[in-house]
């Protein structure tokens, strides 16, 4: 199945859960667990029976942003992944999605600390969920650094610029229900649930036709920079072929005959 010590990898039906696992360092980025993510991507991406990703922490948070010793391998643990990154030098911002973006829905379940590289992290997932009692924030420029994951960039896309700014330049941490008003998450579930009400997500994005799904992110991804006479061209092109699939006949079918549909993806 896949994963790395600091980071384990399940099959629950047709979602793939990631979960960031070194509670004891409120699952701060180590170099196993950015590799285990990275593999983790390339695994949902190559396996067609996934569709959908859910990234979770373990042992009550999320993720806590880097760690920094950790990461230049100062230790066993971090030595044993050395030569990926060296191979790779790029591996770090495609495990944090920076660099990569997974063909197939990726649903946030956060729980406690979502804070720096975490929040920076949640900023490449699709639809984001949190238990109530979670923390959010940039706290870089606190400690005299820079958000460098991208989210001087990608903030400001996501949410109103005022309030990217206020995140980016205060360093200031956020609850869970203020980073749901000002739209980075996009529901608040009791504390503790986020991962089961990620998983029934998943399973409605499940049961939809896996070609449409992600034809449907790609071009939301695609035109999101784009003028609108551009961006409307662009989702003609990437979406007039799904209704030639297969899939497309089987869904109407499917509601015709009042019966769930089964799709092969072709």
């Amino acid at each position: 199945m896949g994963g790395t010590e600091h980071l384990t990898v399940e099959r629950h039906g047709a979602t793939l859960v990631l979960t960031m696992n070194r509670p004891e360092a409120k699952n701060a980025l180590s170099l196993p667990l950015l590799v285990g993510l990275y593999d983790g991507w390339l695994q949902a991406d190559a396996d067609d029976t996934v569709r959908s990703v859910v990234l979770t922490g373990a042992g009550g948070d999320f993720c806590a942003g880097m760690d920094l010793k950790a990461l230049a391998g100062s230790g066993m643990a971090g030595d044993r992944y050395r030569d990926r990154l060296k191979a790779d030098p790029d591996l770090h911002w495609k495990a944090m999605l920076r660099h990569h973006r997974p063909r197939k829905p990726v649903i946030a379940a956060v729980e406690g600390y979502c804070v720096a590289g975490g929040t920076e992290i949640l900023q490449g997932t699709d639809i984001r969920v949190a238990g109530a009692g979670a923390t959010f924030g940039l706290f870089e420029v606190r400690r005299g650094l820079f958000p460098i994951g991208g989210s001087t960039v990608r903030l400001p896309r996501q949410i109103p610029r005022t309030h990217a700014l206020e995140m980016l330049l205060t360093g200031r941490p956020y609850s869970a229900e203020e980073a749901a008003r000002i739209g980075l998450i996009g529901r608040v579930v009791p504390a503790g649930m986020a991962l089961a009400t990620a998983l029934e997500i998943a399973e409605q994005v499940n049961a939809c036709g896996p070609l449409a799904v992600e034809a449907v992110k790609a071009s939301v991804y695609e035109t999101a920079e784009l003028p609108e006479t551009d961006g409307l061209a662009a989702e003609l092109a990437r979406g007039w072929p799904v209704f030639d699939t297969a899939d497309a006949k089987e869904g109407a079918r499917a509601f015709a005959e009042k019966r769930p549909a089964v799709y092969r993806r072709a």
